[in-house]
């Protein structure tokens, strides 16, 4: 169960004494916390949220692991996004829905939060040159990763990007592996 594996998760990387003390206080279940859409309000510091839509290590690991897919329904569909039936597509589709739903009062009333959410398979996308700022990089309204961040960092404009739904943005990578 979701709430079993956060207290675990929040256990084993010893962060419990680190957690916000009015944040932990104010649920039944505190370590729950330990999760971004749950700690968003008690951060008080501006940051920036950049993450894929599909994140394939979610993807893979979470959503549709091995051990709950031993029958193969999803191999295709885990190797090349375009080869999900409508059924999987929708699942993916409510994957994203999610997310976006779990973001969105930071996306609505954050003043100094920025976020760049698209629609690439990938799940890291800041570590690389190719999809930080290159000519091809993936863009979200037409703005690279990095063009986004700075930004929200130098102040140029309020950066809350949010890409359409896949497969609409022929900019991403698709970083399935």
């Amino acid at each position: 169960n979701h709430r079993w594996k956060v207290v675990y998760l929040a256990e084993q990387q010893g962060v419990e004494q680190n957690l916000d003390k009015n944040c932990t206080g104010s649920l039944y279940y505190p370590k729950q916390r330990f999760c971004l859409q749950y700690a968003l309000k008690y951060i008080r510091t501006p940051f920036f949220i950049l993450n894929s839509a599909y994140d394939v290590y979610q993807f893979h690991h979470i959503l549709v692991p091995p051990s709950a897919d031993l029958s193969g329904h999803w191999n295709h569909c885990r190797l090349n996004p375009a080869a999900c039936n409508t059924n999987q597509t929708n699942i993916l589709q409510g994957f994203r829905k999610d997310m976006l739903a779990a973001l969105s009062l930071f996306f609505k009333y954050s003043k100094r939060g920025g976020m760049f959410i698209n629609s690439c398979f990938a799940h890291c996308q800041s570590e690389s040159q190719d999809t930080w700022l290159t000519s091809d990089s993936p863009r979200v309204h037409n703005k690279t990763i990095a063009e986004a961040v700075g930004d929200w960092y130098f102040g140029r404009r309020v950066t809350k990007e949010i890409d359409c739904a896949y497969p609409c943005d022929s900019t991403c990578h698709n970083l399935i592996g």
